[in-house]
């Protein structure tokens, strides 16, 4: 009986600490804004008019004129208990938006949540042309056209499925990497690909713009980014070596300014790479470079750490490692890394 008790103790003590782990968290203030853009004129189109509502009354819509191209999205948490030294701002990877950092595919709570029951405050964007920010007339806004993805494209490229023609409708023809920790259920699925959309390759230097003004308008931060917003990271970095106390790379696929190599000197930077890369057609390429772009960057006198996972014998994780069913166990790597650095209190 006495054992017992002792196990039912114990088990009651780990339900209250995980309960209190997902309990309320007191928010000292939220918001949104938008930052960046500038007006640029259009003339020379014709002028229609438009119903629109079904039974309303046209209207003149006269396309010349001024308008705001480049304004980015940013919604922002801060916690009662601030423990993070600076704001932490997380910026997604291409052909998604700020959504990547907030909920799961399968309903957990994501990254922006994980970061801010540590006393983070957090601040989300959606980058130039996605989600709330919005995008504007192409080709004479947007140079070139958008790109569109079909569902298959990110199973097959994230590292999901084991290569091209590994998604099936049918749950039990897919072919899913071994040990593969992305939710890959029909369901969960499904809720991630309702979040790509379209994105351009030629608007970095817009996104590039409206980066660097979100950092000047908060100030000293550690940025978080993933993927395609690797390269908008580390050239963020460089043009306010300042103000990044701290840059997180997860997974990067691109890269800063070689000539610029030098802005990293005394920058705390850590790279995360999940599993099966060796085997992926591409990610042995993006990781090469990357690391090796970082390791100019130690030479240039950055604190550099790059982190592979499955060395850490965390494995199965995808591209998308914050989604990942083991994702809060990523999460605390990322923190643990913060906390030696100084970053937190």
């Amino acid at each position: 009986m006495r054992r017992l008790a002792t196990v039912l103790a114990l088990t009651m003590t780990a339900g209250v600490a995980a309960a209190s782990e997902r309990g309320p968290i007191t928010i000292a203030e939220m918001g949104s804004f938008h930052v960046g853009g500038k007006l640029v004129e259009i003339s020379g189109k014709p002028v229609r008019e438009v119903v629109f509502t079904p039974g309303g009354v046209p209207a003149r819509v006269d396309p010349n004129g001024r308008y705001m191209v480049g304004a980015m999205y940013t919604q922002y948490v801060v916690p009662a208990e601030r423990r993070g030294r600076y704001p932490l701002l997380m910026w997604h990877g291409g052909g998604l938006t700020g959504v990547t950092w907030e909920t799961t595919p399968d309903g957990r709570e994501g990254w922006k949540h994980y970061f801010l029951r540590r006393g983070w405050p957090v601040y989300v964007s959606d980058a130039v042309e996605r989600g709330r920010s919005g995008w504007s007339m192409y080709p004479d806004l947007f140079p070139g056209e958008p790109l569109f993805l079909t569902i298959e494209n990110p199973f097959e490229r994230f590292r999901i499925g084991a290569g091209v023609g590994s998604w099936s409708d049918d749950p039990a023809q897919r072919r899913v990497l071994p040990g593969n920790q992305f939710p890959t259920d029909t369901e969960s699925y499904l809720n991630f690909v309702r979040q790509i959309v379209p994105r351009w390759t030629t608007t970095d230097p817009m996104i590039i713009d409206a980066y660097t003004a979100l950092v000047d308008r908060v100030g000293d931060s550690v940025v978080m980014v993933h993927s395609q917003g690797g390269q908008f990271g580390l050239k963020v970095a460089q043009a306010r070596p300042e103000k990044v106390k701290g840059l997180i790379l997860i997974e990067p696929a691109g890269l800063g300014d070689r000539d610029k190599i030098a802005a990293f000197r005394g920058m705390p930077i850590l790279a995360v790479y999940g599993d099966h890369i060796a085997q992926d057609s591409r990610w042995p390429t993006i990781r090469g470079n990357g690391v090796r772009f970082l390791e100019q960057a130690r030479a240039a006198g950055a604190d550099v750490e790059v982190i592979d996972l499955p060395e850490r014998g965390i494995r199965g994780n995808s591209h998308m490692l914050m989604m990942d069913r083991n994702s809060d166990e990523v999460a605390a790597v990322v923190q643990d890394w913060l906390v030696r650095k100084g970053l937190w209190r």
